[in-house]
């Protein structure tokens, strides 16, 4: 939903509603992803019981926070919202769309100010939200880490709640921005591909000084995980 007022020339972000599109889609989407691949969650005992709290993801393909959402405890998907791009719809049409309604968007502009978004962003967490950011702002180009930004970090410290580190392994295999579809299957043959999702320690506002010393412990979380890497790079 969008909205304007006198003040305010472009349109101010919350979060898309999620409607029968975008339950429908996640339902078989989320189908599909569980008969396709082998899935593997690690860390879920780490997640906070009760919501609010934002999660930071590393980003490999258009369906993270899909995967991410599925497996947090029950009923806090239904609280779930996500930071998305304003130009999923313009440069990716239905499926943009889609993406905004399961994983109910928050549009930043990646390219000029994301200050509105990350304030939506936080009243959401602070009404009793849960957040999933993609500190890199877009999908990796090499399966590799991206330059980390200090949204996931700011919302944080500012609503006052905790910073779950999440590490997907293997979705860059399975969709990466160079594949124009899904592949869930080993090269040659009809084994499924690997995805492992690790929920990590939350990181607690008090414990940092700013959000600049927030991301940067969780840029050491994502590279320890990185480095360690359980699903092989394959080719194509």
């Amino acid at each position: 939903m969008e909205t304007r007022t006198p003040l305010t020339p472009f349109p101010v972000a919350t979060p898309t509603p999620r409607g029968l599109v975008g339950h429908l889609a996640y339902h078989i989407a989320m189908g599909l992803s569980r008969l396709l691949l082998r899935i593997e969650v690690e860390g879920r005992d780490r997640l906070p019981t009760a919501p609010p709290y934002v999660l930071a993801a590393n980003h490999e393909t258009y369906i993270d926070g899909m995967w991410v959402g599925a497996f947090l405890p029950r009923g806090h998907f239904r609280r779930f919202c996500s930071l998305a791009a304003s130009d999923l719809k313009t440069k990716h049409g239905w499926l943009g769309k889609v993406i905004l309604q399961v994983g109910r968007g928050i549009q930043v502009d990646r390219f000029g100010n994301p200050v509105r978004g990350l304030i939506i962003a936080k009243k959401e967490v602070e009404k009793g939200g849960i957040l999933l950011v993609h500190p890199e702002g877009t999908r990796s180009e090499d399966g590799g880490l991206g330059e980390f930004k200090d949204g996931a970090a700011y919302v944080s410290m500012k609503a006052g709640v905790p910073l779950v580190p999440v590490f997907i392994d293997g979705g860059y295999e399975i969709f990466n921005r160079h594949f124009k579809n899904p592949k869930p299957f080993l090269p040659g043959t009809l084994r499924r591909k690997s995805l492992v999702i690790t929920y990590g320690q939350p990181l607690l506002p008090g414990d940092y000084k700013d959000a600049h010393e927030m991301t940067a412990a969780l840029i050491a979380w994502m590279e320890e995980r990185a480095a360690h890497k359980r699903v092989p790079r394959l080719p194509g």
